[in-house]
């Protein structure tokens, strides 16, 4: 290896650097490079910044086409008929509020969740944020531990590194040192150091990684399909918008402020301007919920994904089982000493500086030999289902022992197997240690290995693990165990826990996806599952239409979680997994799984409804400014009576709607299914509260005459939309029945109270108008359910 100054350029090819000192640097060397800007500063950012917050709520386009409408209105008209400027301010500061809140919870737990390299200076390891490393800094890394920034290995210790996110090579990578290490990349073996050579912005992965992890509203068919809706709506406006201003200005010789009034009356409606805040609140009241239960929403469109999932794969270590494990048993085999066998468990468990759960268990159970010395080691990896060491015992002699699953050990016909089937079935994890008579390093080293003891060890079941399962399954769920441990062992936990379904070892499964896939939908449990299957499994799942949501805590869930349409990550698991993650579930409790699903059903299912609430304004507006285009008459109403019809019937009660408990799974097509119920809700709206006004124009002659046809077509329209409501509201709760009652008594007291009446320009004339407008909002009402209904049959079919 060739020496170069210190902070030299890295040479992508045949990368040069000086040694990285034992220590690392010393304080003064880091604070040098503070100095120099030479600092991890890539900003890792987990929500929108309270500027970009401000700026999407306000300026937006229909914000723009309102707020110009609203500055009219100030000039020419009553002040109740600028009401609804005031509401978009109103709705635009709660939206803007609702997010800053969540932005407050995603920043609080991404700071929780936050990974903390080690790194050593001054002699010692201590953690770090990722933004405090400095170029050369010596980073440890170990199994489950990303690469935060790219670098050279100064140290390897069977370091197996996987760097499948960045290359697409799934194969795992051995280091040695002088290799290079790139940022994204994480360990699945061994461990080591390496020197920070690129930080902040040169490391191009890590940009690409800030990127993918950033909270972000896109990529979801809910926000992709409002904004077709809304690019439909518009096209849809300039020209009934244009029509109407042409005719109520220049055909009908009105009072110029009446005219302005009315035509802005007819386009204001047309805007379903609450449409997009509501969906911004939901959100966002999503995300601050989830994190009241300790899950860190990394991107806003899981809340959505997750009111989709019908299948949930489950790794059983970690999120059926509890991390840790007791060792309840050791048989030895073919007359092995158990003082010796102990021995070389003490001296294995000792030789991993990183142990994993089993191995920590063994280490619990039995004292390290001190007299043994590791010459040695191989970690364990989950593709080849074992580890090992070779050591020099205190005597002078030396062996090298292998420790791993029985099943890959073992030849198929050996006697050791049927005991190891037995405990299994008892839901017990079964290890077999055997000794090697290869170096640790040939490919065949466990072909001839002696089989010594049988180490059982006892799995906690996470006593809300039960509970959980039980729900997914009342939801329509379906939940599949996918494990890398034996198949008979983990059936035997599932079956604790009342999951029922085929058990199925993973090395039978067909290589061809529609075989695998048939395989997944017939079977429950899978067992020696190997980390690239996990990620076909996945893959073959979804190539069936299921959405899958994938949990998981070990290195070896990695791409598996990436490739799942929502990955859930414990807190606790390695910093690879929580990197991959759409959810990391802080608390590391599987019991919060179903809050995070309900939340999304809840999101997904409340916008979907209030969407049709708004669009029906949409739709009735637009024919109703039509209709009176090509009718040469006043548009019917001002500014204050639709005001006062959108809040009672759309604004108020969606906002509650949204926020109410909701656990129906989503359905896709989100545009298609929303407009099928508003085009048909919309046009016999605006038919009937047309016909209304025309019958009202003969009715009443003289002075006062419109502001009469007025009142009865708003009568019409408010029980219309009324209707619309109660058929969006069920299935009826006491508290959804006292909304829509609430709102219809609210409508009784704009009429009743004389004030209320003078402020809203409502006064209904006579008797026989307004039953006549009662009479045809009935007809409307029955048309709109027998029509809603056949929509409903024909969408099941």
């Amino acid at each position: 290896m060739t020496h170069t100054d210190a902070g030299a350029e890295l040479d992508p090819v045949h990368p040069t650097t000086l040694p990285a000192p034992a220590g690392g640097l010393t304080a003064a060397e880091v604070a040098e490079r503070v100095r120099r800007g030479e600092v991890n500063d890539v900003p890792v950012r987990s929500s929108r910044t309270l500027a970009e917050i401000v700026r999407a709520n306000v300026f937006t386009r229909f914000n723009a086409i309102i707020g110009v409408l609203w500055l009219v209105m100030l000039f020419v008209a009553p002040f109740q008929d600028s009401l609804f400027g005031y509401v978009i301010l109103a709705n635009t500061g709660i939206g803007i509020i609702q997010e800053w809140r969540a932005k407050k919870t995603l920043d609080s737990l991404a700071v929780i969740g936050e990974a903390r390299p080690t790194v050593r200076r001054d002699g010692a390891a201590t953690e770090v944020s990722t933004s405090e490393i400095v170029l050369d800094d010596v980073i440890e890394i170990g199994p489950g531990d990303k690469a935060v920034v790219d670098g050279v290995v100064a140290e390897a210790d069977g370091l197996e590194i996987d760097e499948s996110l960045l290359t697409g090579e799934a194969d795992p990578v051995v280091k040695r040192p002088g290799d290079q290490v790139m940022s994204g990349s994480f360990v699945v073996a061994g461990g080591g150091a390496f020197r920070a050579t690129k930080v902040g912005r040169e490391a191009y992965a890590a940009q690409l990684a800030e990127e993918a992890s950033r909270f972000t509203l896109v990529h979801s068919e809910l926000r992709s399909g409002i904004s077709t809706i809304l690019k439909y709506v518009t096209w849809m406006m300039v020209p009934t918008a244009i029509g109407l201003v042409v005719s109520q200005l220049f055909v009908k010789d009105n009072d110029l402020k009446d005219s302005v009034a009315r035509t802005v009356g007819g386009i204001v409606p047309m805007v379903p301007e609450g449409l997009v805040l509501l969906t911004s609140v939901a959100f966002a009241i999503g995300v601050v919920r989830l994190g009241r239960k300790q899950a860190l929403v990394q991107e806003l469109p899981a809340i959505e994904g997750l009111a989709r999932v019908d299948t949930v794969c489950l790794d059983k270590t970690g999120t059926l089982t509890e991390g840790g494990m007791d060792v309840t048993e050791l048989r030895t085999l073919d007359g092995a000493d158990e003082s010796y066998v102990r021995k070389v468990l003490g001296a294995l468990g000792e030789s991993d500086p990183r142990p994993n759960a089993s191995l920590q268990a063994i280490i619990d159970a039995y004292p390290d030999a001190e007299e043994w010395r590791c010459t040695e080691s191989l970690p364990f990896s989950s593709a080849r289902k074992y580890s090992g060491a070779a050591f020099s015992e205190g005597d002078g002699e030396s062996s090298t022992w292998l420790l791993g699953a029985p099943d890959v050990l073992l030849s198929s016909g050996d006697p050791a197997l049927a005991e190891t089937g037995r405990l299994n079935e008892q839901g017990l994890r079964v290890l077999l240690l055997a000794r090697a008579s290869r170096d640790l390093d040939d490919p065949a080293l466990a072909r001839e290995a002696r089989p010594t003891a049988l180490v059982v060890l006892e799995q906690r079941l996470r006593p809300d693990a039960a509970d959980t399962l039980r729900y997914f399954a009342e939801q329509d769920v379906r939940a599949k165990v996918i494990s890398g441990d034996n198949a008979v062992s983990v059936g035997a936990v599932a079956a604790k826990l009342g999951l029922k379904g085929g058990v199925v070892d993973a090395r039978d499964l067909p290589a061809d996806p529609d075989g695998m896939a048939k395989a997944l939908d017939e079977g429950t449990v899978f067992g020696r599952v190997t980390p690239q299957q996990k990620r076909d499994m996945v893959g073959a799942l979804q190539s069936r239409g299921h959405t899958v949501a994938m949990t998981g805590d070990g290195v070896n869930d990695v791409l598996a979680l990436k490739d799942a349409d929502i990955g859930v990550a414990m807190g606790s698991g390695s910093e690879a997994t929580r990197a991959v993650a759409q959810i990391v579930l802080l608390d590391n409790s599987f019991a919060t799984l179903p809050s995070v699903v309900a939340e999304g059903r809840r999101v997904i299912g409340n916008i979907t409804r209030v969407a049709t609430l708004f669009l029906v304004k949409t739709v009735y507006s637009v024919l109703l400014a039509a209709l009176v285009v090509c009718w040469q008459v006043e548009y019917p109403f001002l500014p204050r009576h639709l005001t006062l019809l959108s809040t009672l019937t759309i604004g108020v009660p969606a906002f509650f709607l949204a926020l109410a408990p909701n656990r129906e799974r989503a359905q896709p097509h989100f545009v298609r299914r929303v407009m099928r119920y508003s085009i048909p809700g919309g046009v016999v709206a605006a038919v009937a509260t047309f016909v209304t006004y025309l019958i009202a124009r003969h009715h009443y002659t003289g002075e006062g005459a419109l502001d009469a046809e007025t009142s009865a077509a708003t009568l019409t329209l408010f029980l219309i939309s009324m209707w619309v409501l109660a058929i969006i509201a069920r299935p009826y709760t006491w508290w959804r029945v006292a909304l829509v009652a609430a709102m219809g008594l609210g409508f009784v007291l704009v009429l009743a109270v004389p004030r209320l009446q003078d402020f809203f320009a409502l006064k209904l004339v006579g008797l026989t108008m307004p039953w006549i407008a009662v009479g045809i909002s009935v007809v409307a009402a029955a048309a709109l359910e027998l029509l809603w209904r056949w929509v409903d049959r024909r969408a099941s079919v």
